[in-house]
């Protein structure tokens, strides 16, 4: 009698699976916050907000990727750092609001289940989360043979904070003459690689080669983790106003700085106020990249664009460097020209 079909011969391993979930739970008890009420294994998860300290408290969610950034790390078998990456997609876009992250799920989905590389992931994921006190309260993994290749693998990542309504940041508050405040981004962060991944498939470059101007190679370099703005965002918002914040993820300034501004305002951007990591430039000459799509594409140096009064521009640069986050400014609000013309004139 022939033995019957299982579910380790259709390609998932369901001791695999447990035995993975096991390896993370040290990794995820080091995220874990008092308000959290339930442990990993359960069919949801419990987050108490009645500990929370806010009058009039209002949650805000937020959902995101790493892209083709993933292809990248697979070829060049580096994986903590999309952890990082995922985290800070998710998370940069919630302070945007203001909102300090409370929880934080995640989504693992591959063609087969590679333990020590799913660990790498989550290792970075939760690591993150402890700088920024943010509980990893549950996530799923996914084995799928036949949907994605043997060694292929998706993140996904799924974050929900608090904010006090009268704190919301929401650029209602921006006018004429205030100023535009560029944070330094750490590189590329997570977009634009499908774009990177051409330039290097066209151009024939080499991931594991240190190129001049570079001080690793450069798939290290593409790898570089995307910064997490929460803590000093948070910090400093209590000490300065912060009339709108802009994540400078996919469409860079010209798409994301226009979604804070109001209908009658526009940003005059001047470009050479800030340096850019010699990536970019890298990047822009081995595709022969027209400056606006380089714009349009990378945050190419800024992660994130703060929108502040003018007469606290300087001390808001002063206080984010000197915490270690780079700034300057690099603009300001301006009346629009024409209603349906561009928000964004870089100079």
């Amino acid at each position: 009698m022939s033995k019957g079909a299982t579910y380790h011969d259709a390609g998932v391993n369901i001791d695999e699976g447990n035995a993975f979930v096991q390896a993370i739970k040290p990794l995820i008890q080091k995220t874990k916050r008092p308000e959290v009420l339930s442990s990993l294994g359960g069919f949801a998860s419990l987050f108490s907000i009645n500990q929370l300290k806010y009058e009039s408290p209002v949650l805000v969610s937020s959902t995101d990727g790493v892209g083709t950034k993933l292809k990248i790390a697979g070829k060049v078998g580096l994986f903590k750092g999309l952890g990082q990456d995922l985290v800070a997609m998710c998370v940069n876009d919630l302070v945007c609001t203001g909102a300090e992250p409370l929880f934080f799920l995640d989504y693992f989905a591959c063609g087969h289940l590679d333990t020590q590389k799913a660990i790498a992931v989550i290792e970075g994921i939760t690591d993150s989360l402890a700088a920024i006190q943010c509980a990893l309260v549950g996530g799923e993994t996914a084995e799928m043979p036949g949907v994605y290749d043997a060694d292929a693998f998706d993140l996904a990542g799924f974050a929900v904070g608090v904010v006090n309504r009268p704190d919301i940041i929401d650029g209602s508050g921006i006018s004429i003459g205030n100023r535009v405040v560029g944070l330094g981004s750490s590189g590329l962060h997570s977009n634009g690689f499908s774009l990177v991944r051409k330039i290097i498939e066209d151009q024939n470059l080499d991931l594991m080669h240190t190129y001049p101007g570079f001080s690793s190679p450069l798939g290290e370099t593409l790898l570089e983790p995307t910064q997490i703005y929460v803590n000093p965002i948070l910090k400093f918002r209590r000490q300065f106003p912060l009339l709108g914040i802009a994540h400078i993820t996919g469409g860079g300034l010209l798409e994301n700085l226009p979604r804070i501004l109001p209908q009658s305002a526009m940003a005059k951007i001047q470009t050479g106020s800030w340096p850019r990591q010699i990536i970019f430039e890298f990047l822009q000459k081995q595709g022969g990249v027209e400056a606006s799509e380089m714009y349009r594409v990378f945050n190419c140096g800024i992660g994130m664009a703060l929108v502040v009064e003018e007469n606290f521009a300087e001390e808001v640069c002063d206080r984010f460097t000197g915490a270690g986050f780079p700034a300057w400014i690099i603009g300001e609000i301006i009346p629009r020209e024409e209603p349906e013309g561009p928000q964004i004139i870089l100079e």
